[in-house]
C-alpha cells in the first residue's frame, strides 16, 4: 500500500474537497483520503494505480501536482477513524442546532442577517452530513445527495435574497438589534468551540483541517452579523441588517453552486 501527497492549488474549501472525493470514488485502489485545505494538499492512501489517481485529479482542473509517494501500512490510516467520525458528527449537530436557533430568532426579530447566517450554518451541516452519509455508498447515491443538497441551499438562498430586495423596497420594521447581537454571540461561541475541537484533532488526522476552514469563515460571518446589529442600534435603520443578509446569501449561493458541481 502507498501514501501519495498531491498539491492542489485551487482547493480551499469543503466544496472542492467533496468534488475531489466524488472524482476519486470510482478508483478502486483508493483506500483513504486526507485533506489539508490550509496548505492545499491531498494525501491519498492507495493500492497501486498512481497514474489513474493523478489523471483523475488532474481532470478537475484545480491545478494539481504530485509531491511525493511512499510505502504506507494499512493499520495506520484505520487507527483514528472512529474518533474522526465522532468529531464530524459533533460539528454537524452543532451547526444544525444553531441553524434552527438562528432561523427561529431571525424570523421572530425580523433580522435577515440572522436568517442568512442560519442558512450558512445549514450549508455547513449539509456538507459535513454529505461526507458522513456518502461513506460506503454508491457513486450514484452520492451524486443524488449532492444534487438535492445543492438545490435545497440554492432555493433557500435565492428566496432569502429576494426577500432582502423586497424589504429594501418596502417599508419594513427595524429588526431587534438585541436578538441579533445575543444570538450571533452564541453562534460565534459555538463555532469557536467547533474550531477548537478541530484544531485539537488536526495533529491526529489531517482530514479535519477541511472542516476547520469552513468553521473559521463562519466565525467571520458571525462577527459581521454582530457588527450589523450594533449599526442598527446606533443608526436606527434596517439597512445594515439587510446588507449583511445579502452578503451571506451570496456566500451560500456560491457554496450551493459548488456543491451542484458534484452531481455532474
Amino acid at each position: 500500500m502507498d501514501k501519495s501527497t498531491f498539491k492542489i492549488q485551487h482547493m480551499d474549501c469543503a466544496a472542492e474537497e467533496s468534488l475531489v472525493r466524488m472524482k476519486l470514488d470510482s478508483v478502486g485502489s483508493v483506500k483513504a483520503l486526507e485533506f489539508d485545505l490550509q496548505n492545499r494538499q491531498l494525501t491519498v492512501i492507495h493500492d497501486g494505480e498512481l497514474d489513474t489517481i493523478s489523471s483523475s485529479i488532474g481532470e478537475l482542473g484545480l491545478g494539481s501536482s504530485l509531491l511525493s509517494t511512499e510505502t504506507y501500512g494499512q493499520e495506520l490510516f484505520e487507527e483514528d477513524a472512529q474518533g474522526q467520525r465522532k468529531l464530524l458528527w459533533t460539528v454537524l449537530m452543532i451547526n444544525f442546532g444553531f441553524f434552527v436557533v438562528e432561523m427561529t430568532a431571525g424570523i421572530i426579530s425580523s433580522s435577515m442577517g440572522l436568517i442568512a447566517d442560519s442558512l450558512d450554518m445549514l450549508a455547513d451541516a449539509l456538507v459535513y452530513g454529505l461526507s458522513l452519509f456518502a461513506v460506503g455508498s454508491t457513486v450514484s447515491r452520492k451524486k443524488s445527495v449532492a444534487r438535492l443538497s445543492g438545490y435545497f441551499q440554492l432555493t433557500l438562498a435565492i428566496v432569502g435574497f429576494v426577500e432582502v430586495v423586497r424589504r429594501v423596497i418596502g417599508d419594513e420594521p427595524t429588526p431587534d438589534f438585541r436578538t441579533m447581537i445575543v444570538v450571533s454571540v452564541l453562534a460565534l461561541v459555538a463555532n469557536a468551540v467547533c474550531l477548537y475541537l478541530l484544531q485539537k484533532s488536526k495533529s491526529k488526522e489531517a482530514h479535519m483541517q477541511a472542516t476547520m476552514i469552513f468553521t473559521s469563515n463562519d466565525i467571520i460571518i458571525n462577527g459581521g452579523v454582530i457588527f450589523a446589529g450594533l449599526l442598527v442600534l446606533f443608526t436606527g435603520s434596517a439597512i445594515p441588517d439587510l446588507v449583511i443578509g445579502a452578503i451571506v446569501f451570496v456566500i451560500v449561493i456560491r457554496g450551493a453552486i459548488r456543491i451542484l458541481r458534484l452531481a455532474k
